[in-house]
């Protein structure tokens, strides 16, 4: 058993409450369930013996170098997959095999070497049987030191190192040993294998890692009673290495640096995730800021171009007006006593010449107003539309790996589509007929509204023609009844002028009071539109905005721990 200095203890306490935080972080960023074991069982394995895990090819001699290293030939070997589970040796008073699972058995050996140092012998990680490599990948984050076989025969292939730059991933020291050398020619042939497995070691590690060529074949006949094959096996720097540099502060350094790799790396691992969402709705957010942007403009626009166009109403008001002005100074003279003695006459007289067809004109802008308005809405909705499809596009040929586990890409396509879909339909089943019926009733409402009048299934037009009318009769009434009462040269002039005015101020409350309730209508259905939009984007921007503020309060987190693992990790290294 080894034994910990209280600098010791204090390191190890420190290091499994780091990497317990990190577990309770990176829960709480929906981690995929398969990092979440890796990470307990690297913290578990604080606890347990220095692991060492032998790993390489099938057929590269795994077994054959453990019965070396024992010195009895204790596991089987073959050219064909021998071991196809995880087979971890300790020591035991006798030799016993406990099956922990499908995928893991325990040896107990009587072996003295094994009560320090539990080796472990994995399947083959090249692709023959699939499910070997992925027993070997998974259990190597729980290991302190790798030693790393290759065959002096095909080193280094193509499969060996893409394994290897897992293991680099996981941030674990390696051993490379290059077996079976006994079947190479001369030292030449031995130096060359040497060299072009340490020359891709150290561009694929970044470091230049111990590397022992040697012939476990060899060794193991030489200790079970060949002693003059020894020297041939060129083991003994590799023993050596392995039982006397791996002494107890060694194997304790390796002990408490090893998790360390595991927490960094899936630190990295899921910053890169983060990074990656960050910098998706980034783009969403852009894209709901351009959208924001576009409909403060659709609204400004929308106003700016109101006002024109009722500006042109205004203008046949204004002409009424005029219209007045002159219907008045052709009507008050004292040759024409006779028709103002005719209220009704006059009364007539003024709806055909004064008020002509300005209700019509009227009705006829107000409906170009609705049929802009509705126009304008639907385009509104296109543009939206077209956002989201592009957006859709955008990722369409992304996979939740690319990004990492957990709901985020599933929950934001969801709403992506389903704010998609709200918009197509609205596109799809626009109504413009029903819409403007409805905006056109609804002003009509409202004008009757401010008038005090009774509306029916009259148009605006009429509405309009209403009003004008009672503000014609009672002009003209007023009018004669003030002519008839003090009829004389002097009292006509004076009378016209009081007309004028008179009818003036009828006007000019009638457009007042016309144009402030169409602008208020207006804007009322303006405002109805920009609400239907933000109200169909709001489940997205919500989305948006609250998964950027966790996945930035996560990624503070997890930088925090970064940086902790690293501190920790220097405070070991000058142990």
């Amino acid at each position: 058993m080894r034994i910990l200095t209280d600098q010791h203890e204090k390191l190890l306490k420190e290091e499994r409450q780091i990497l317990s935080d990190l577990r309770v972080a990176l829960a709480q960023f929906e981690v995929a369930q398969e990092d979440d074991q890796t990470l307990a069982d690297t913290i578990a394995q604080l606890d347990e013996l220095f692991l060492l895990v032998v790993v390489g090819e099938f057929n590269a001699g795994k077994s054959a170098f453990i019965n070396a290293l024992l010195g009895q030939k204790l596991l089987k070997e073959g050219v064909t997959p021998t071991t196809t589970q995880i087979n971890v040796l300790r020591y035991g008073e006798e030799e016993t095999r406990t099956i922990v699972s499908d995928q893991q058995h325990i040896l107990a050996l009587p072996v003295d070497w094994l009560a320090e140092i539990s080796i472990v012998d994995t399947p083959g990680t090249n692709a023959i049987i699939r499910s070997h490599e992925v027993i070997t990948s998974q259990f190597v984050p729980r290991s302190d030191l790798v030693l790393f076989i290759t065959s002096s025969d095909r080193p280094f292939t193509e499969s060996e190192r893409a394994f290897l730059e897992r293991i680099r991933d996981w941030g674990k020291k390696v051993v490379i040993i290059i077996n079976k050398i006994d079947i190479l020619q001369n030292t030449d042939e031995l130096q060359q294998v040497t060299d072009f497995v340490a020359e891709n070691a150290r561009i694929l590690l970044g470091v230049n890692p111990e590397i022992f060529p040697i012939s476990a074949r060899l060794a193991l006949r030489a200790k079970m009673g060949e002693p003059e094959l020894w020297m041939e096996s060129r083991f003994e720097p590799l023993e050596n290495y392995i039982r006397k540099t791996l002494d107890e502060k060694s194997r304790l350094q390796l002990k408490l640096l090893s998790p360390l790799g595991v927490g960094m790396h899936l630190g990295e691992y899921y910053l890169d995730v983060i990074q990656s969402r960050l910098a998706i709705l980034k783009e969403d957010t852009d894209m709901l800021a351009d959208v924001e942007r576009q409909l403060k403009v659709y609204k400004d626009d929308m106003q700016r171009d109101f006002e024109f166009r009722l500006s042109d109403i205004e203008n046949i008001l204004y002409e009424m007006e005029q219209r007045g002005q002159e219907f008045f100074d052709e009507t008050f003279r004292l040759v024409r006593v006779r028709d103002l003695l005719n209220k009704e006459l006059v009364r007539q007289e003024f709806e055909r010449r004064v008020v002509a067809d300005a209700p019509q004109r009227i009705e006829r802008k107000v409906e170009e107003l609705i049929d802009w308005l509705v126009d304008s809405d639907l385009r509104q909705w296109q543009a939206i539309n077209d956002h989201l499809a592009e957006r859709r596009r955008a990722h369409q040929d992304r996979i939740i790996g690319d990004l990492g586990p957990g709901s985020f890409v599933y929950d934001r396509q969801r709403l992506i589509d389903a704010v998609g879909r709200q918009a197509q339909q609205v596109v799809d089943g626009y109504d413009k007929s029903a819409e403007a019926q409805s905006i056109a009733q609804g002003a009509q409402e409202a004008v009757a509204a401010s008038a005090v009048l009774e509306v029916g299934a009259i148009g605006l037009g009429a509405l309009v023609a209403a009003l004008a009318s009672t503000m014609a009769a009672d002009v003209t009434g007023i009018l004669l009844a003030t002519f008839i009462a003090a009829l004389g040269l002097i009292i006509i002039p004076a009378r016209r002028r009081a007309a004028k005015t008179e009818m003036r101020e009828k006007i000019a409350a009638l457009r007042s009071n016309l144009i402030s309730t169409l602008r208020t209508q207006f804007e009322k259905e303006i405002q109805r539109s920009l609400n239907r939009i933000e109200a169909a984007m709001a489940p997205y921007t919500r989305f948006v905005r609250a998964e950027k503020n966790s996945l930035l309060e996560t990624q503070t987190t997890l930088q925090n721990l970064q940086n902790e693992l690293k501190r920790l990790k220097a405070a070991i290294e000058r142990l």
